[in-house]
């Protein structure tokens, strides 16, 4: 998701399909009379739509009467924040021109994690006159629609620079507008709610390969190694029908972190695995794109591990590393997996702070006498209907509260690497082979 200050994704031109997210609020941007009514028709559900000047009729019995716009906004974000609360995609069909027309909007779609998409119709001054005119007992002068098109001018830039929208499709005519036959919807990445396993979820592995072989065979994988230790590869086959869920940190800390993406990548490769993102794959990925990362928290052994493998080996590990998902809704939306967990109202929905909590989770601002962040017991208060399964926290033993499992056992601290199994709800853990990497903090 874009983020304040920085470039939104933008279309222009003429084109026949455009794809947004299939929840996100959508605001449509034009001056009065530029088609954004017959727009929302032609692409959207009427349900999906909420029109000011619908608001403006529901409330005076007149949509073109301008002395019930405060009342007639306020519904608008009203019945947009009901939609957003509930997971709907929702379609704004106001002349949204000003930055503080869309800001109160916007709020809503951060407050409910909903990505901003806008359609900027651009539409001549004469065609707005005109189809202004076609609309029975309402005259909008033209002085008004001089101000609204000098309005749009002005208020795009801060639209592409400075509005956290996502994305921004700007049609310049009336046949660009045409031109368009379809607004593709795309599943968020987080919904898998159509994989319904089983799965064998596991915990944090943190470059401990040979645990993850043997807790893979432990489970009736079949694991054919190849190699020696550190340049090894793995076929994994799994039992019928089943497959891994990887919850993210692979690296790190552990004497193996490449075989474990090596093995990671090759059932992912062969569909017989998911993986989620990790606060240690998110670290890998800065410093194998060039950014300024401090080699902390074991990133220091895997960059050493990393100059051991052949040419290309960082570059490719890049590729596939970035592009995992920071959690998955599964099963219909029984299941979720994050990184660090994720509270009911942040599950498939897509923003900054979904992303930020899935990988590092929240923390209360105090530091414990290890120096470490204190971690928020946010499971205390998680009252969802899904189960949510994640890692991070290294316990000595599975933590169950409220639907909430944390299946990080410490592995890498000398504890045990565990697998969730689901749907049957049971454990399999094996031990660590060594202790090999000193906790800051006891288990």
């Amino acid at each position: 998701m874009a983020s304040p200050d920085t470039t939104a994704e933008e279309t222009t031109g003429s084109r026949d399909s455009v794809t947004i997210p299939d929840f996100c609020l959508v605001l449509l941007v034009g001056a009065s009379g530029a088609g954004k009514s017959t727009f929302a028709r032609r692409h959207f559900r009427p349900t999906e739509i909420v029109s000011s000047d619908a608001c403006r009729g529901m409330i005076s019995d007149d949509e073109a009467d301008q002395s019930v716009s405060p009342a007639a906004f306020a519904l608008v974000a009203f019945i947009a924040e009901k939609r957003l609360a509930a997971r709907r995609l929702t379609v704004i069909d106001a002349t949204n021109l000003k930055p503080a027309d869309r800001a109160p909007l916007r709020a809503l779609a951060k407050k409910y994690h909903a990505s901003v998409i806008a359609f900027v119709l651009q539409t001549d001054q004469a065609t707005c006159l005109a189809h202004n005119r076609q609309r029975r007992g309402r005259t909008v002068a033209e002085t008004v629609i001089t101000a609204h098109q000098a309005a749009l001018r002005r208020g795009l830039g801060s639209l592409k620079q400075h509005e956290s929208v996502k994305a921004i499709h700007t049609f310049a005519s009336v046949a660009e507008i045409n031109a368009l036959k379809v607004i593709r919807r795309m599943p968020l990445s987080a919904d898998r709610r159509d994989e319904t396993g089983p799965f064998d979820i596991i915990g944090d592995v943190h470059g401990c390969a040979g645990e993850l072989e043997l807790l893979l065979e432990e489970l009736g994988y079949d694991v054919e190694r190849d190699g020696v230790e550190g340049q090894r590869t793995c076929q994994v086959t799994p039992p019928a029908g089943r497959r891994a869920l990887f919850v993210g940190d692979l690296v790190d800390r552990g004497p193996r972190s490449p075989d474990v993406l090596r093995l990671v990548k090759h059932m992912l490769d062969a569909g017989t695995a998911l993986c989620i993102m990790g606060n240690h794959e998110a670290k890998l990925i800065g410093k194998l794109a060039g950014r300024d990362v401090k080699l902390g928290h074991g990133l220091a052994e895997t960059m050493a591990q990393f100059a051991t493998q052949p040419d290309g080996f960082g570059d490719a590990t890049l590729d596939w590393i970035r592009h995992l998902p920071t959690h998955m809704v599964l099963d219909g939306g029984a299941l979720v997996v994050a990184h660090a967990g994720l509270p009911e109202a942040m599950h498939n929905r897509d923003s900054g702070k979904v992303h930020h909590f899935a990988l590092y989770g929240q923390t209360t601002g105090k530091t414990d006498e290890f120096g470490l962040p204190v971690r928020a017991d946010w499971a205390a208060g998680y009252r969802g209907q899904a189960t949510v399964v994640h890692g991070h926290t290294p316990l000595a033993d599975i933590r169950q509260l409220n639907r909430v499992i944390c299946i990080d056992t410490g592995c890498v601290f000398g504890g045990r690497l565990t697998a969730f199994r689901w749907p049957e709800q049971d454990f399999v853990s094996v031990a660590a082979l060594q202790q090999w990497s000193a906790p800051v903090k006891p288990l």
